[in-house]
Parts: C-alpha cells; sequence; structure tokens
C-alpha cells in the first residue's frame, strides 16, 4: 500500500500540468507544494511558499480564516468531507485581488481527511483595489453580490438584478455579460423607464416601413440586435402592463413580429434584468405579471447600498476620481473623506460620483476639501440639534453629541443609521464609544 507522502507526491505530479493555480494543503494549513501555474500567478518571484500557512500567504493574518471574521473553505470542508467554494480577497504581487476558492478534502480509506487540494480562479469581473473602470468593492455585502455574480454569468439562466437606484447596476449587467460564453457578442440596453406602450414596443421589436406615421424606412428591435449577445432590461418594473404579455412572448420563445410586419423573428440572447422596484409586491398588487416575474427571476442578485458598505468608501472614492476627465486626477482630503462618511448617501453610488464631480470643480489645486462638498452633505441631525455650515464633520457630530438628549442607541436611530454603524463612525472620528 502506497504511503501518504507517496500519495501526495503523485497528487502533486498530476496537479502540476493543471491550468488554475493550485497548491496542495495538510490539515495544519502548511502549504505542501504548488503547481507551475499558482507559482507564476501568485508566487513571490514565481516560488512557491511552501511551508508557510495558507492563512498568512492569502491575507496576512496570523490566525486562520474563521478566527478573523472570515469564511474558511478548509473548516467546511473538513466537517462536510466534500469541495467547497468561497471568494476570498488574496494578497497577490499586483496587489489585492478578488478569487475565487475551491478547496477539495482528500481522504483516506478510512474516510478520513489527510489533506486538501485548493484550486485559485482570480475573478476579473470586479476589482479590490482602485481601478478606471468595472466594480469595484471589499466590503462583505458587496463580495456577496459579486460571489453570485460569479456563479451565475457562465450560464444561460436569466438574472434579476435588484437594489436601489445608483447602486451599479448597470456595471454589475455589463459584468454578467463580459463573465459569459457571449462575451463577444453586443450587450443591448433597454431603458425601460417612461416609455409608452406603442414606443416601448417599437424599440423593442423593431418596426417595418409605413408602419405607422413617421416610420419611412425599416428599423432593426433591439431583441434583434441583441442576437448572439446579451438583453439588458433596465428598470423592468416600468413596463407598461399591456406590454408584459408580448415582453413574455419574447422570453420564452426568443420570437417576435416586428410592428406592421407579418414576419416572425428569431432572437436568441441572455436575458439581464434589473429593477429598484418591489416587484413581488407588484404581483401582489396586480401590477406586474406573476408568469413574467418568475420568468426573469431565475437568478435574484440583490446589490447592496452603499451604506451597506460604508467601508469602500475609499475605495469607490479613488476610483470614481480616476475616472473623471483631465489629469492629473484630483485628490480628496482626509477630513473630506470624513465628512463623506457621515452621508447616508440615499442616491447611493450615482450621488456620490455626482459630490465629487461638483467638488472637484472648487478644488483649485487638485485637493477636494470638506469646504467644497454641498451644504447638505452628512448625517441626518436630529430634531433640535442645529448644524453649523463651516464646522467640520468632527465638530458637527460633536455638537449632536452634546445637544441630543437621549441615549446613543436613538441617537443612531435618529440619524439614520444602525447603532454599530455610529459607533464605528465615532471611533473613526477619534470620539470614542
Amino acid at each position: 500500500m502506497p504511503e501518504p507522502h507517496h500519495i501526495i507526491l503523485a497528487l502533486v505530479s498530476y496537479l502540476e500540468h493543471d491550468a488554475l493555480p493550485t497548491i496542495v494543503l495538510d490539515t495544519d494549513y502548511n502549504i505542501l507544494a504548488a503547481n507551475a501555474a499558482y507559482r507564476r500567478q501568485f508566487g513571490r518571484d514565481q516560488q512557491a511558499p511552501l511551508g508557510e500557512k495558507c492563512h498568512k500567504v492569502s491575507h496576512h493574518y496570523a490566525v486562520p480564516c474563521d478566527q478573523a471574521g472570515e469564511h474558511c473553505p478548509m473548516r467546511k470542508a473538513w466537517d462536510s468531507k466534500v469541495p467547497e467554494r468561497v471568494l476570498h480577497i488574496h494578497h497577490t504581487p499586483r496587489g489585492p485581488e478578488h478569487v475565487d476558492v475551491e478547496l477539495r478534502p482528500i481522504l483516506n480509506e478510512q474516510g478520513r481527511v489527510v489533506a486538501f487540494v485548493e484550486r485559485l480562479t482570480t475573478i476579473t469581473l470586479a476589482a479590490a483595489q482602485p481601478q478606471q473602470q468595472g466594480l469595484v468593492g471589499r466590503a462583505p455585502a458587496f463580495k456577496a453580490a459579486l460571489a453570485s455574480l460569479q456563479r451565475a454569468a457562465p450560464a444561460q439562466i436569466p438574472v434579476l438584478l435588484q437594489g436601489e437606484s445608483g447602486t451599479g447596476k448597470e456595471l454589475f449587467a455589463r459584468a454578467l455579460h463580459m463573465g459569459s460564453p457571449r462575451a463577444n457578442g453586443p450587450l443591448v440596453v433597454v431603458d425601460c423607464t417612461g416609455l409608452t406602450e406603442s414606443l416601448f414596443e417599437s424599440e423593442l421589436f423593431g418596426y417595418e416601413k409605413g408602419a405607422f406615421t413617421g416610420a419611412n424606412q425599416r428599423k432593426i428591435g433591439l431583441a434583434e440586435a441583441a442576437h448572439g449577445g446579451t438583453l439588458f432590461l433596465d428598470e423592468i418594473g416600468e413596463v407598461p402592463m399591456a406590454m408584459q404579455v408580448k415582453l413574455l412572448r419574447l422570453i420564452e420563445s426568443g420570437s417576435f413580429r416586428p410592428v406592421g410586419s407579418l414576419r416572425t423573428v428569431h432572437s436568441d440572447f441572455r436575458l439581464v434584468s434589473a429593477t429598484h422596484k418591489p416587484l413581488k409586491k407588484m404581483v401582489a398588487e396586480g401590477t406586474f405579471r406573476e408568469d413574467l416575474y418568475y420568468r426573469i427571476s431565475g437568478f435574484p442578485i440583490r446589490l447592496p447600498a452603499l451604506r451597506e458598505r460604508v467601508e469602500d468608501l475609499p475605495l469607490l472614492v479613488e476610483s470614481l476620481l480616476q475616472r473623471m476627465a483631465g489629469q492629473p486626477a484630483p485628490r480628496l482630503a482626509d477630513a473630506a473623506l470624513k465628512h463623506l462618511g457621515l452621508h447616508p448617501f440615499p442616491g447611493n453610488i450615482r450621488e456620490l460620483r455626482n459630490i465629487l464631480e461638483r467638488a472637484r470643480l472648487f478644488a483649485d489645486d487638485g485637493l477636494i476639501r470638506p469646504e467644497h462638498l454641498p451644504d447638505d452633505i452628512g448625517p441626518p441631525i436630529a430634531p433640535g440639534v442645529t448644524r453649523g455650515r463651516g464646522h467640520s464633520d468632527l465638530s458637527e457630530l460633536a455638537q449632536a453629541l452634546e445637544q441630543f438628549q437621549g441615549p446613543r442607541s436613538e441617537l443612531a436611530r435618529h440619524l439614520g443609521m444602525s447603532e454599530r454603524t455610529l459607533y464605528r463612525r465615532l471611533k473613526a472620528l477619534g470620539l470614542g464609544t
């Protein structure tokens, strides 16, 4: 019978030619071996960190992931004895990156776990450091949405993106498209907001010459233009009720008739929809078809509001500033960043971008300071608590604490945030807990 280390050597030899970066771990988190793909992509000077703890190499943690507030695939695989997957942020020679980690336990003849094989897939659909385009984020709420996106992207299943206005639904839709087998095909965006029934039909299905007054030539509809790619129906909750049955028929069969035509057109597309509206509630109220809802929501993904990922604010600010026209990119003073951290952002990332675009026009030296931000930036102050323009964010919150009569839990409620968030921001501002 082969000895355990001989089994490991044979396994390493087999994995050496795996295209994905792969390492072998013992049950005490030590890296026993790494294949060529891992050494190229994650190794320091293309050298494998043999003998080091996986959590130290990947996360710079002194303890395993599950003891540092992360989900640990090794712990899960140890208990389940089946492969486990989790999305992590790994430190790499290129900086922090999102990585899809798959951990497979190796069992002996008695069914005991004796080692693990870890395969790593770098996620290119989002960045964990400032980026001039695409999705960026590190917060747990963002990573949860990204993990769902990573699962759904390669499939054909219809995806429904749900979230408040300004949370980046179109960016998520583009990432879904780029991560799919249809990435070389077109991504066609249909903005369903404000379209009348007749306009929606002509935009989506196209029309023949002479179909109606002003139809001077034949027009290809957006559904036909999406053939071979992705059709993104943005704000699908705005689709007129009378058009929903025709939309359902299009989604189910891929077939439709242009306005004024007798011919049937077929289009092969992957469907992605998005809305900020409560579609389930609309179904119950009879303003959205139930059959259409279940047809578009094969894989729902909830996009977090900015207030749910406030720790991403510095990363988002730097990325948005990099994306603005003109060089060099403006910078944000630490005091201005703290000030922004107190704002609830009802308009989410879109509001943040607008605030930065406006502020940069006042920053003549390229440094955005608190006085360059709009007057209404900051937390909603409780009744009886004044907000003096010209004070720093520090003095404003200190003033709120001084003037508000009651426990901090009540102050947090008036400020429109959780008590935990309030305590975290107080600590960040040096006001203690």
